[in-house]
């Protein structure tokens, strides 16, 4: 008996649509190259440490006793007094002196290759969709909305109210929407380009503008 090959359907990712109003519209197909990719937890935690560590500015600095302003004059005799023999003011023992083995400027700047960065991105935004908190946000209504009130209500009405919350734009841009809920804790916007993987992991919910999912697909052309 011959066996019959049973085609597999595979399932679409989508992700819910709503307007500003807080309404599920319709859905929205996501990229499985992108939310469904493989996740390597370990590739992950090293961008976030390379990211975290970009995020350093390596400025602090103390001075060494021959770089703090101060008289050079030796401030008591070598002998006769008792006292232990000293130099200069200046020296690490008084106050105000240079200090020994103090922060000094450094570059705490990690590299990471690109590949490595992109499947770090594609597994977190993976582990996002299969936990299902991507969204989708129509864009048509978004002009308007200039109130803070009312991307709160939006917030609000779909439960995300205080939760941290990133929207991925398809570029950055200054626009009433933007205005709107910058003033708002936790929630966050950044552009589909300058989208990483520590943004993803922190955030508790991403919703993307309907047109910033071509700008993701785009970028990494896929």
């Amino acid at each position: 008996m011959e066996k019959t090959k049973e085609k597999k359907q595979s399932k679409t990712l989508t992700a819910p649509v709503y307007d500003i109003t807080g309404v599920e519209k319709k859905s929205i197909g996501l990229p499985e190259a992108i939310f469904n990719a493989p996740v390597n937890q370990a590739l992950i935690a090293q961008s976030v440490r390379v990211y975290m560590s970009n995020q350093r500015s390596g400025n602090a600095s103390t001075k060494t006793r021959s770089e703090v302003e101060g008289s050079t004059r030796k401030i008591y005799r070598q002998k006769g007094t008792g006292k232990a023999r000293h130099g200069d003011i200046k020296a690490p023992i008084f106050v105000g002196g240079g200090v020994v083995g103090g922060p000094r400027p450094k570059d705490h700047s990690l590299s990471m290759g690109h590949a490595m960065k992109r499947k770090a991105l594609f597994g977190a935004l993976s582990n996002k969709a299969a936990s299902k908190e991507v969204y989708g946000l129509e864009e048509s209504g978004l002009e308007k909305t200039n109130k803070t009130k009312t991307a709160y209500q939006f917030l609000k009405k779909v439960g995300f109210a205080g939760q941290r919350v990133t929207f991925v734009l398809p570029k950055m841009e200054i626009t009433p929407f933007t205005k709107a809920i910058r003033n708002i804790e936790n929630t966050h916007v950044i552009d589909a380009m300058s989208l990483n993987t520590y943004q993803v992991l922190k955030s508790k919910r991403l919703i993307f503008l309907e047109s910033a999912i071509e700008s993701l697909k785009k970028h990494y052309k896929v």
